[in-house]
């Protein structure tokens, strides 16, 4: 019997690697590595089955070469800002589910890319900031220092991640692999690298809503670190101080700089709310209408202190897109409006003496409670069970306001007709308050009141507004809601270390030097005007004298607590762990590996001086960065995935050997 030929295999292709320089600009950067997505995926494909399926193979040439060659310090802003790209492509793609797929890659690229760091080098990179594009500051958008430490981009900080207008222009930067030339993408990847300008790179998957980059544990520890103070912006606190992150050192480090720390910050926000609402409460009982109280006066304190510092974090966001982001946004500016409105109806009360107009400001101050009370509460979200509750009752709440157009249609349909029909009986607004009652389930009084309407037609008519109402609308309501409810739940962990993530880039990332609490951040107000005789480095001198006079007893309360509480830290070291780690088991950070020489020599960074951060080696030294299961998993990952090869080549072997026997026997 002659032997059967040997099954013949081939190889899945894989696509050239790009070729990555340290010189690279960040738009360069994204058109190669979106070029390498677009050729790698041509099918739908989802995170995890990157994770557990042979899918993910295709981009482990990629990986490789991106841990041991690559010392490029945007690497990550530009996997997570392809996210961005990808998700825009979806919404207008032919081809539903393959943009998405390609945006999962980038986020699996970057966390396998982040595991193989080590802890400092991940801090490094992470939190780099994207320098002004030459574009930009060709176009006299560089950034500007200003005196109160401040730093803007004149160009594009402010504007939409992708404007509808850009979306199908900057869709081709990298996408066209066969049309798409240097000559012409360049300058759309500049025009779409612009977007992300001094941003970091956790703040890129915020706003890229990389929510499977920002749930896995490598970046939750660089997050949680951020959180306890354990990674701190600013180190010292002078005229010369420059913003950049650094592992926190007790010895080296200006002990005002812990008013950054965002868990501390956050008991200072909820001492702030619980004052705000006492003064509230303290106006609202003891009304005046003839002149204004000592507790309505703080109030008024309080509310200019709020909605100055409110403004503050929408100019440090730098994207109208990353503020919104945070879910208490729309709470907050609600309460500067309420607020806003009761001191215009008051003065206007006081002032043309009216009674009426001053009973309707304490009527719109009552509704200040609406979005005040929960907003002392906001300290819940960062607990997992209620801040998994928060994303849900947001998506159910954007599904209930756009089921809501349509019950705004048959309403205003059935409306017409019912005014129409009872005209003489009922007036258009006794009519609509009746409507509104039967929609909310008092159907007897539709049927108690059809007759009157019209006696031929206002029974008809009124069972068929009843059946749709509260059977067909509310039924079909409640199982939407419920859809949104599974989707979110889902994803529960996800979506809630989006919130919290946010919430801690929100408070810590910002690029002032220094921060004051509210209502202690209107008397810096009093400096502004002396920009005009002194120099920038005098005035923000005086900020920092300042800062240091008025907030001694907020560093007195945090240094006893960290005193007490067991919280002091090495000075040569600090440790920084996830959400999931045991908080009693605390490892101390490796020393660092390099400095980040070769990144500022290639990106012309200047020297930001000494600091505890770390960049990588070269290629020709790369070292082993990762310690315990992390090395054994690093040295591991090649093997498995070429074990799951020869598996998968043996298994189609099997079934080309059972195929041919079948057809053998049945011939």
């Amino acid at each position: 019997m002659a032997s059967q030929p040997s099954t013949p295999y081939w190889p899945e292709p894989h696509p050239d690697i790009p070729v990555i320089s340290e010189s690279d600009s960040f738009g360069d950067l994204v058109r190669k590595l979106s070029f390498y997505f677009t050729d790698s995926f041509s099918l739908p494909t989802t995170f995890d089955e990157l994770r557990t399926s042979s899918q993910g193979r295709a981009l482990t040439p990629l990986i490789e070469y991106l841990t041991d060659s690559v010392h490029h310090p945007a690497v990550v802003s530009a996997l997570l800002a392809l996210k961005a790209h990808f998700a825009a492509l979806e919404e207008t793609s032919d081809e539903p589910g393959v943009n998405e797929g390609r945006g999962y890659a980038c986020e699996y690229v970057a966390w396998l890319f982040v595991t193989s760091l080590s802890e400092r080098e991940a801090v490094d990179l992470l939190l780099f900031e994207l320098p002004p594009t030459t574009r930009s500051a060709n176009d006299g958008s560089s950034v500007e220092h200003m005196s109160n430490g401040e730093s803007s981009s004149a160009v594009t900080e402010d504007a939409p991640l992708l404007r509808a207008s850009q979306i199908e222009e900057t869709s081709h930067f990298g996408t066209d692999s066969i049309h798409g030339t240097s000559s012409t993408s360049a300058p759309r990847s500049d025009e779409f690298a612009s977007q992300f300008e001094l941003l970091s790179a956790l703040e890129v998957a915020a706003v890229s809503n990389a929510k499977k980059f920002l749930s896995q544990r490598a970046v939750q520890k660089i997050i949680n670190g951020i959180w306890r103070g354990d990674i701190v912006f600013w180190e010292t606190m002078s005229v010369n101080s420059v913003k950049r992150a650094k592992l926190y050192n007790r010895r080296r480090a200006d002990p005002f700089t812990r008013l950054r720390v965002p868990q501390y910050l956050k008991v200072f926000e909820t001492l702030f709310f619980a004052t705000f609402l006492a003064l509230y409460y303290a106006v609202l009982v003891d009304r005046s209408e003839s002149h204004i109280t000592p507790a309505e006066v703080l109030l008024y304190v309080w509310i200019a202190g709020f909605a100055y510092d409110e403004f503050g974090e929408w100019n440090d966001a730098g994207q109208t897109s990353f503020y919104a982001s945070d879910f208490w946004w729309a709470w907050d500016i609600s309460i500067v409006l309420v607020s806003v409105g009761f001191f215009v109806l008051r003065i206007v009360g006081i002032v043309r003496a009216s009674s009426e107009i001053t009973e309707l400001a304490y009527d719109v101050l009552g509704l200040e409670a609406l979005f005040l009370v929960p907003r002392i509460f906001s300290l819940l979200s960062l607990n997992p069970y209620f801040g998994t509750l928060i994303p849900c009752l947001k998506e159910m709440t954007k599904d209930f306001v756009k089921f809501l157009s349509l019950v705004l249609i048959l309403y205003l349909g059935f409306l017409t007709t019912f005014i129409l029909l009872a005209r003489g009986v009922f007036t258009p607004r006794e009519m609509a308050w009746i409507l509104v009652k039967v929609f909310f389930g008092s159907s007897y009084l539709g049927f108690d009141v059809a007759k009157e309407i019209s006696p031929w037609f206002g029974p008809p008519v009124m069972l068929v507004f009843i059946a749709l109402t509260n059977i067909l609308l509310i039924t079909s309501l409640i199982s939407l809601l419920s859809n949104s409810l599974t989707k979110v739940l889902e994803h529960a962990r996800e979506e809630y270390l989006f919130v919290y993530s946010v919430y801690v880039l929100e408070a810590s990332t910002s690029n002032r030097l220094t921060y004051y609490l509210p209502p202690l951040n209107l008397i810096p107000l009093g400096l502004r005007p002396l920009r005009l005789f002194v120099s920038s480095e005098q005035l923000r001198s005086a900020r920092i004298l300042l800062l240091k006079a008025t907030h001694l007893p907020f560093i007195a309360a945090i240094w006893a607590y960290e005193h007490f509480a067991g919280q002091q830290r090495s000075s040569a070291a600090a440790s920084i762990s996830g959400p999931e780690t045991p908080g009693h088991i605390r490892r101390p950070l490796r020393p660092a590996v390099n400095s980040l020489g070769p990144w500022k020599a290639a990106w012309n960074l200047p020297d930001e001086g000494n600091g505890a951060g770390s960049g990588r080696l070269q290629a020709t030294q790369r070292p082993q960065t990762r310690a315990g299961v992390a090395e054994t998993e690093a040295q591991l990952r090649p093997l498995v995935l070429k074990l799951t090869t020869q598996v998968e080549q043996l298994t189609a072997v099997v079934a080309q050997l059972q195929q041919q026997r079948e057809a053998s026997t049945a011939a």
